[in-house]
């Protein structure tokens, strides 16, 4: 975008305007023909037909001798097709129209144009295929213009050659965010020694990368991620040595990178390969590209150590590696001579030893993340050192002495993100209230550490803390009514523990679940680094995360309170495997933007309640294996849940339709025989050990929750 907005400022002085007395009538009558092909002028006509004079038109700039040099008509809400009048503007110079919503197609005489330096049509709704009709014209081989943007539209079929070949002077292409397919064309260079900026991500562009691409010798921007291009990176691509952007993320690229051949990219500053079939190693020569400021690598299948040249690229400012096979020492390589780094990714590796101590002589490091590798030791108080630290994700390693690492992390004035999960085996969650501090934390993770004692008090000052992850552990007690004095919280997750008593009525009154508003002082922006929820699942805002209460398997007893009806903006609960009593409080119909909810295995008697079918939001729903009673509720999203939501209640009943005569009748929901039962636990402790293995396995990849 940098490049584009540059050629674009550069170009649109072209078509700086004077002042001018009056227009030419004809390229008048152009203009008034271009209103007639909109469905909605959101009062454009209006306030065109309040002067005579076009050059005083809203969006309208001319010469000093009154000729029509810009049109710039960004973000007016119009509607309709794009009037090929306007290619009979024969000294407009720059035409944006782009952010509205036009249908239809890019008229031929706007791209044959003889005087268009600056076309941008981007974000509408443009869709058939770009085909310039050819003329006998001298002027066709001589087109002026430099910058054409048609991102972001509905563009189909192959990329037709004819809209560049024909145009010398081409500086800038984006045709990203399309439905182009095929092969990419080779000939982009063919016409324009200046061709400087291609843009084609987010098309469906197959094939290998076209060698021709090399012979783009002021090629400085190259971006074709998200596609489905296939094969090595081409040695004819390293030709372009002007290169500073090259990106290709999200395809299926295979091979390596070829270390011979990427010195040649001395201007490189931004490198994106991730999420392809790479192998191999980073070479040893990546050193010499010393503007290098995005390394961005993840998701392939490259493994070796860091090559200690990487040390040498002293701009760097993102490493992204996460989700591959690389390995070794982690303290081995130095990272003190990376002064300008701010985010350092390497989750989903095979790392070990314990955290590089150069680490933190990166002072302006924001973001951190050495999940799931192989990592142990404690945390160093160097990580003091660390002023603008903001993400730090440690989960699913071996480190020890969760006192230690909290009493050090606490001070740590501008961490907003705290992520430890799945380390400190066995230890005990520390109740000391010296711990207090994290200011300003606003999302804490400290699940499957299997920790004993209390949910601590010290939690209880974290004022801006927005979702709390305890989950796994084998804490005991009851639930600390202090819970609701955490007046950020949206999202508590303390199931999969030991608590014990009945839910507490506090938590019915948590500020954030009751109301649909956002704490004025929760920071909305975004993690500096995506936070996972499953492989396919990320959030990359904290008011993303569904407002959540999470209770299940623990030994929560008595009934569910009737004050749950106040948490009005929860959208999921989960109460499952308790030993809770009584009746589904009818105050749960009250919840509409509940999505999921899970009363499964505990002691629940009576009907299910009948309005629970006007949650149209609800698309997960379990009451397994209760006492429940009467005929399951029909309608709405009810008629989505499978048997497996009933089942294990004998009193159930659901209502069939007879098709023959339209009859209704109330069958037994199917319950277990104790046969069949005792099978079903069989099959269910085989089944978790077996799932147990591969979800610990799934786990040092991602964790269980967010990482």
């Amino acid at each position: 975008m940098t490049f584009i907005g540059l050629a674009l400022g550069t170009l649109l002085l072209l078509s700086m305007a004077s002042l001018a007395s009056s227009c030419n009538e004809q390229e008048k009558a152009s203009l008034l023909q271009f209103l007639t092909g909109l469905s909605q002028d959101n009062g454009l006509t209006a306030l065109w037909k309040n002067d005579i004079d076009c050059c005083k038109w809203e969006g309208v700039s001319c010469s000093g001798d009154g000729a029509v040099v810009e049109v710039s008509l960004a973000s007016r809400g119009l509607q309709g097709c794009i009037s090929p009048s306007l290619g009979d503007l024969s000294n407009l110079q720059s035409l944006n129209l782009s952010c509205n919503s036009f249908t239809g197609s890019l008229p031929s005489e706007l791209l044959t144009s003889s005087s268009i330096v600056v076309l941008d049509v981007s974000f509408n709704q443009l869709s058939r295929v770009l085909q310039p009709q050819e003329s006998n014209s001298s002027v066709t081989n001589n087109r002026p213009l430099q910058v054409l943007n048609i991102s972001n539209n509905l563009f189909t079929g192959e990329f037709p050659s004819a809209v560049w070949e024909k145009t010398s002077s081409l500086v800038v292409l984006n045709a990203s965010n399309n439905q182009f397919r095929g092969l990419i064309p080779s000939s982009f260079c063919i016409s324009s020694l200046s061709f400087a900026v291609l843009d084609l991500t987010h098309n469906k562009f197959n094939g290998s990368i076209p060698t021709g691409l090399g012979k783009c010798s002021a090629l400085r921007l190259l971006k074709a991620g998200y596609n489905s291009l296939s094969g090595p990176l081409p040695d004819e691509l390293f030709n372009a040595s002007s290169l500073e952007y090259l990106s290709f993320p999200n395809n299926g690229l295979q091979g390596v990178i070829d270390g011979a051949r990427i010195i040649n990219l001395k201007n490189l500053c931004h490198l994106d390969l991730g999420n392809n079939m790479l192998i191999g190693k980073i070479p040893d020569s990546i050193g010499q590209l010393k503007r290098l400021q995005e390394l961005r690598l993840s998701r392939n299948n490259m493994s070796g150590e860091l090559p200690s040249a990487l040390s040498n690229c002293t701009d760097l400012v993102t490493v992204n590696l996460k989700m591959n096979k690389f390995s070794g020492e982690l303290n081995n390589f130095n990272f003190s001579n990376l002064i300008n780094l701010k985010i350092l990714d390497l989750l989903g590796n095979n790392f070990t030893g314990t955290i590089s101590e150069s680490i933190y002589s990166c002072s302006n490091l924001t973001a951190l993340r050495l999940s799931s590798n192989n990592l142990h030791g404690q945390l160093s108080p160097r990580i003091g050192e660390l002023k603008s630290l903001a993400f730090l994700s440690l989960s699913f390693n071996n480190f020890t002495n969760i006192t230690n690492a909290l009493r050090i992390l606490k001070n740590s004035s501008t961490l907003t993100t705290l992520i430890i999960g799945n380390n400190f085996k066995g230890e005990a969650m520390p109740e000391d209230e010296t711990i207090a501090g994290f200011q300003n934390l606003q999302f804490l993770s400290i699940s499957n550490c299997s920790l004993s004692g209390k949910i601590p008090l010290w939690l209880s000052k974290l004022k801006k803390l927005q979702v709390l992850l305890l989950s796994t552990n084998h804490l005991t007690g009851s639930i600390p009514a202090w819970i609701k004095n955490l007046e950020s919280l949206t999202t508590l997750d303390i199931s999969d523990n030991r608590l014990t008593g009945g839910i507490p009525a506090a938590l019915m009154d948590m500020k954030m679940l009751k109301s649909n508003m956002t704490a004025t002082h929760v920071d909305t922006s975004l993690f500096e680094l995506p936070v996972y929820i499953a492989p396919s699942l990320q959030y990359r805002t904290l008011p993303a995360i569904p407002k959540g209460l999470f209770l299940g398997n623990n030994k929560l007893t008595g009934t569910i309170p009737k004050e749950i009806g106040h948490l009005k903006s929860l959208a999921k609960l989960n109460l499952s495997f308790n030993c809770l009593s009584g009746e589904i409080p009818q105050q749960l119909c009250s919840l509409k933007n509940l999505q999921v909810l899970d009363l499964s295995s505990n002691h629940l008697t009576g009907e299910i309640p009948l309005a629970l079918n006007k949650l149209s939001f609800l698309a997960k729903f379990n009451i397994s294996n209760n006492d429940l009673e009467g005929v399951i509720p029909t309608g709405g999203q009810f008629d989505t849940f499978p048997n497996s939501s009933f089942e294990g209640n004998p009193k159930l009943r659901a209502i069939m339709v007879n098709p023959l005569y339209g009859s209704v009748e109330a069958s037994a929901v199917p319950s277990l025989s104790m046969e069949q039962a005792d099978r079903r636990i069989t099959f269910v402790f085989g089944f978790c050990a077996f799932f147990g293995v591969g979800f610990l396995y799934d786990q040092l990849v991602l964790s269980k929750f967010y990482g």
